[in-house]
């Protein structure tokens, strides 16, 4: 049996486009999953099927019925990986630009994953199952750098553990809007989903969980500012929400940067540059730093030149 999502339109959501209206709704539902429901006739306005044009009016009664679940197979495709370092246990790779981490509606070839799953083949640790064999922790899509995977889930569990513990240091480096004034500081605030957009993250105090990102200026460029960011927990997007939320959001960020974003970055400006843990077999420290990427570079050299 299909679920079934109904939503009656308040007041102020009248004139809202449909499939706006429901992305707004329901986290489940992104504007264009949204949109693909109604043109297969799955969105009912009143008892009666709309398309998605359909403007909702108020004390409208909206029936979304979900679509069958159809199981998603990874494939493993040959897609070049810049790794870093590999063992019989673990691999550190360095993600470029770009590339989504897991399949995911909308991205179900070209990840990470499928990469993975061509280089290791069975060797992929099944803690988080099919659609994300190996995944310990993940960074954004348009966030370049270091990323570890396990190949088992002995090497899995003890780098989660690290990960928990808060022993696995990660380091960022990204350049940011605005002067900041201090050397280096800490923000220490919840983060959670957005109260009114459940597609983004906030800073609040309601169904959150606890966010440390310590921070140290590496050079000043007058309007913006070069810096590197430590985190002590891995929330998600919790660099960009955080930065944002002291008034220096990330530069070329179309979530929670301004308006007007930095052109030629395509993504915010943010690298995954060292990564430090303890082998789970081994015991031996081992860490790892990524060169800038030439994206990251580029933008640093623009600012250089605006300066001199």
């Amino acid at each position: 049996m299909r679920d079934a999502f109904i939503f009656t339109v308040p007041t102020e959501k009248g004139g809202t486009r449909i499939d706006k209206f429901i992305s707004e709704e329901c986290e489940r539902f992104s504007r264009s999953a949204a949109a693909k429901i109604i043109e297969e006739g799955g969105v009912c306005v009143n008892g009666t099927v709309i398309s998605k044009n359909y403007k909702c009016k108020e004390n409208d009664k909206i029936t979304v019925l979900v679509p069958e679940v159809k199981p998603l197979e990874t494939l493993p495709q040959n897609i070049p990986l810049d790794i870093v370092y590999e063992d019989k246990d673990l691999l550190v790779v360095n993600k470029p630009k770009g590339m989504v981490v897991h399949p995911a509606v909308g991205n179900y070839e070209g990840t990470l994953v499928n990469a993975l799953l061509y280089h290791c083949g069975d060797s992929l640790s099944g803690i988080n199952g099919v659609i994300r064999p190996g995944i310990v922790h993940r960074i954004d899509k348009d966030t370049s750098g270091l990323l570890i995977v396990a190949k088992n889930d002995f090497s899995h569990i003890g780098l989660a553990r690290q990960i928990k513990e808060h022993s696995f240091e990660r380091a960022y480096e990204c350049v940011v809007h605005g002067n900041i004034r201090e050397d280096n500081g800490t923000v220490n605030q919840p983060i959670g989903r957005h109260p009114k957009d459940r597609k983004k993250m906030a800073v609040t105090y309601r169904n959150s969980k606890n966010a440390v990102t310590h921070f140290e200026v590496l050079k000043r460029y007058g309007d913006f500012t070069h810096i590197r960011c430590r985190l002590e927990t891995g929330r998600t997007h919790q660099i960009r929400v955080h930065m944002a939320y002291i008034g220096h959001p990330v530069a070329g960020d179309e979530v929670y940067g301004p308006k007007k974003v930095q052109k030629g970055l395509n993504g915010q400006c943010l690298h995954a540059k060292h990564i430090g843990f303890i082998h789970p077999r081994t015991g031996q420290w081992l860490e790892f730093e990524s060169e800038l990427p030439e994206y990251f570079i580029n933008l640093l050299n623009k600012l250089d030149n605006k300066i001199k």
